[in-house]
């Protein structure tokens, strides 16, 4: 037996008020907005009346903060997963945009030259395959009910841009991963499937700060 679907939620908004790009850097916890996302994600799953059986989460603060609720709701403990965490980015700590921004300052442009890899940060090949493989390995972790998995925008976008069979390169403006977000997968003959995306929090959007990675 294996689960009966994957749940993949993006953590809620965090405090942040520099709008520095944090990445994978320790102690950026969530904002009281946030909160009440993470909140409106475990609400969300509990209303739909899954059996959700296990939680994992990324080892970084503000997924552990926002799985805290889901894990709470159903009972459950919080299981870490180093890879469905936040990729590396040479802008981590910096500021991307306005006049002081990362993308004006000419010490900054070789990290730019190769968008389609990035060379900014790990290959988009490399979050697509981590992921992946920790999706499969939570689908074959429990004999059935669902696991949700507590992860960041662009690693769960790779995983949505690999079922749909996109190019990974892609522009990251028009992601649709929401802060606090839920995509839905299961099984489909041989292969993973998106089967279901809500934003649970959308009334709680704007305004928010959401500048996680590039």
């Amino acid at each position: 037996m294996v689960a009966s679907q994957v749940h993949l939620v993006r953590h809620g908004e965090v405090f942040n008020p520099e709008r520095v790009l944090y990445g994978r850097l320790p102690q950026y916890r969530l904002s009281e907005r946030g909160v009440l996302m993470a909140a409106a994600a475990a609400e969300e799953l509990v209303e739909r009346g899954r059996a959700v059986v296990r939680v994992v989460a990324s080892p970084l603060q503000r997924a552990q903060e926002s799985a805290a609720p889901i894990a709470a709701a159903f009972a459950l403990a919080i299981d870490t997963d180093e890879r469905i965490i936040e990729p590396t980015n040479a802008f981590e700590g910096k500021r991307m945009r306005g006049p002081d921004g990362a993308l004006r300052d000419p010490r900054n442009w070789p990290a730019l030259i190769n968008p389609l890899k990035p060379s900014w940060g790990e290959p988009f090949r490399s979050i697509s395959a981590r992921m992946l493989a920790a999706i499969d390995d939570a689908w074959n972790s429990v004999d059935e009910g669902d696991v949700v998995l507590v992860s960041h925008q662009l690693p769960i976008w790779m995983v949505h841009q690999a079922l749909a069979h996109e190019r990974l390169a892609h522009d990251p403006r028009k992601r649709r991963c929401d802060l606090s977000s839920i995509t839905t997968l299961c099984w489909h003959g041989d292969h993973f499937a998106e089967t279901a995306y809500v934003s649970p929090a959308l009334a709680l959007l704007d305004p928010s700060n959401d500048v996680g990675a590039v």
